[in-house]
């Protein structure tokens, strides 16, 4: 049944996509809504607040008739005090399902505020109602808008990382792994957009990588600006891929895109598999295969499996729950936005 969910929790939404990619730059973060969307973001979907590095987020706390009467005065009052009280670069201001209905006029807001604070102000238009690629690609394109140097050259030995944020990762812990991969390779400066430098400096890399769909639009995005080349890759996917059956004949990897295309990249060279990826993410017709699948409900991924007679699914634990007539052997990939476990 078309929008019906009995077996997968929800996945992360938007303004958690743009809440992440914000996280520890230096600014002060709103998140446009009554209350309760800032604390899903802060209570499931990062996780980087139980790891001692801060990050200013606010609730803007509407109320009923805040929302209805569109008040956008209270709002950048709340946000002017907390200027005074913390010293940021810039603000950024999140939208949520609230704003959305009522019709926010984001630009309106940004210039509102920008009148009283001494700092850029952004403004992201999520809605709540698409899944955190979507509000992780709006995010990146309002930083780089916003921050980038325009006048930047390329300085050999600079990589930028794209994407790389826990809601796309397998765990939280595979933001580590990055750097000392790329070291070994020779880059000396690692950017993974942590930073508000990262962003002022983005057009010196001499290559981009992204690692997930959402940082697609970006680097691409640099490219026009820039020149900048990019590639897709991924990163710790070794031990999934050696522990695939050498005797399976049939498997489907179900991840973001690039994450799933790196599997299977990394499978193919150890056997004669055919391998399908499918996701509810992001999907660019030019990195997919014939067969491979853009899932939008449940039952896609119920149906798929039921009738495509695979012997092994690699995927979050959490989809093997959607899964209750499959016996052939099932691989754990975690994925954040999907199960939230570290």
């Amino acid at each position: 049944m078309k929008g019906l969910w009995k077996y997968i929790s929800p996945f992360a939404p938007d303004q958690s996509g743009a809440a992440a990619v914000l996280y520890g730059l230096g600014g002060i973060v709103v998140i446009c809504d009554a209350g309760g969307c800032a604390g899903n973001i802060c209570g499931f979907d990062e996780p980087r607040w139980f790891s001692g590095r801060k990050s200013a987020v606010f609730s803007a706390g509407l109320r009923d008739m805040d929302a209805i009467l569109g008040r956008d005065d209270r709002l950048v009052a709340k946000l002017c005090a907390a200027a005074q009280e913390i010293d940021a670069a810039f603000a950024a201001i999140i939208g949520t399902p609230v704003p959305a209905v009522i019709g926010t006029d984001y630009k309106g807001l940004s210039r509102m505020t920008e009148k009283q604070l001494a700092i850029p102000v952004i403004t992201i238009d999520t809605n709540g109602m698409t899944r955190y690629d979507k509000g992780i690609i709006k995010a990146y394109q309002g930083m780089l808008t916003a921050f980038a140097d325009r006048q930047a050259v390329s300085v050999k030995g600079v990589v930028n990382v794209l994407g790389a944020v826990p809601l796309d990762l397998m765990a939280p812990s595979g933001l580590v792994q990055i750097r000392p991969v790329l070291k070994t390779e020779g880059w000396d400066t690692i950017r993974l957009f942590d930073t508000l430098a990262d962003y002022i400096h983005a057009g010196e890399a001499e290559r981009n990588i992204v690692i997930s769909p959402a940082g697609r639009e970006a680097a691409e995005w640099l490219q026009r600006t820039f020149g900048t080349p990019w590639e897709c890759r991924y990163f710790g996917l070794e031990a999934i891929a050696r522990s695939v059956p050498a005797t399976a004949g049939r498997i489907l990897i179900v991840h973001q895109q690039i994450a799933a295309n790196a599997l299977r990249s990394l499978i193919e060279g150890e056997t004669d598999a055919e391998i399908t990826t499918a996701t509810w993410f992001s999907c660019q017709q030019e990195d997919c295969r014939a067969g491979d699948v853009q899932l939008h409900e449940e039952d896609d991924f119920s149906h798929l499996a039921d009738t495509n007679s695979f012997d092994c699914i690699i995927g979050d634990a959490y989809f093997k729950k959607a899964l209750p007539h499959f016996q052939g052997t099932y691989i754990d990939f975690p994925h954040f936005a999907v199960s939230g476990r570290e």
